[in-house]
């Protein structure tokens, strides 16, 4: 037997907050591929009846700070842009290395290997946190193809060489997947960043490399002309707000 306020090996690893029954047992988020039509169809329901809420008086502190953030830099693109176009040879190691085609794989495949993981290993919190990634990357990529559709921005590669930044939005001559704003990969990429980050926070460098990819991911849509930085800030907001408050409520 061990002594007085010892355990041994096995009574410590059962203790452990990260074990895969321990985690499950802690977690209430009712997720499954049964639930996750309704829970999609939950969320785009509260998300774009969010201005209710608003109305009523709620959240009016952390809209304002989006809002005017956003605005701040819509202000600033002119002004900001032009430097990534005189100097996009001073980023072409980054940008190779953050292509847009591979970065999207990068934020998709996440959610697929927690799914892998979790059904490998028979852990159900990590199964749910690849639901809850897919979840949230689809919630946030319906609400960055609406807001495409209703802007139709230019993106900063689409601007003629010489010409000003000054009017790219409501151009109707781009497609709604060509639309510039917000950045659909920040949306993707802060989304499923913060389900990881939220849900594995008890390991301290989760949040920071789950972030972390995240902001390099983004920043590459700036540095290689496909975003504006307004696009970039709006779409790490809503990707961030919709994980962390939609998708993750209980």
């Amino acid at each position: 037997m061990a002594p007085a306020g010892e355990f041994s090996s096995a009574d410590r690893s059962a203790q452990l907050p990260d074990a895969p029954a321990a985690r499950a047992a802690q977690d209430d988020l009712d997720v499954s591929w049964k639930t996750l039509p309704k829970r999609l169809a939950r969320d785009q329901k509260d998300i774009w009846l969010f201005p209710l809420q608003l109305a009523k008086g709620r959240y009016l502190i952390p809209t304002l700070a989006v809002v005017g953030g956003t605005a701040g830099l819509i202000a600033a693109d002119p002004h900001a842009t032009p430097y990534f176009r005189t100097h996009a040879g001073n980023w072409d190691d980054f940008n190779d290395a953050f292509d847009g085609s591979i970065t999207a794989g990068e934020i998709a495949i996440v959610p697929a290997t927690f799914l892998l993981v979790g059904g490998a290993r028979h852990d159900p919190y990590a199964t749910k946190t690849g639901l809850l990634a897919g979840e949230a990357y689809a919630d946030s990529e319906i609400v960055d193809l609406a807001l495409k559709a209703i802007t139709h921005r230019q993106r900063p590669s689409d601007v003629a060489a010489g010409a000003p930044f000054n009017d790219t939005f409501f151009n109707r001559g781009n497609s709604v997947f060509g639309s510039s704003f917000p950045s659909g990969h920040a949306v993707g990429a802060f989304s499923v960043a913060t389900i990881v980050a939220r849900r594995y926070g008890n390991h301290r460098w989760v949040p920071f490399v789950a972030y972390g990819c995240a902001t390099a991911i983004s920043l590459s849509r700036v540095t290689n002309r496909a975003h504006f930085p307004s696009d970039v800030f709006v779409g790490a907001a809503l990707g961030y707000t919709i994980a962390r408050f939609e998708v993750l409520r209980r």
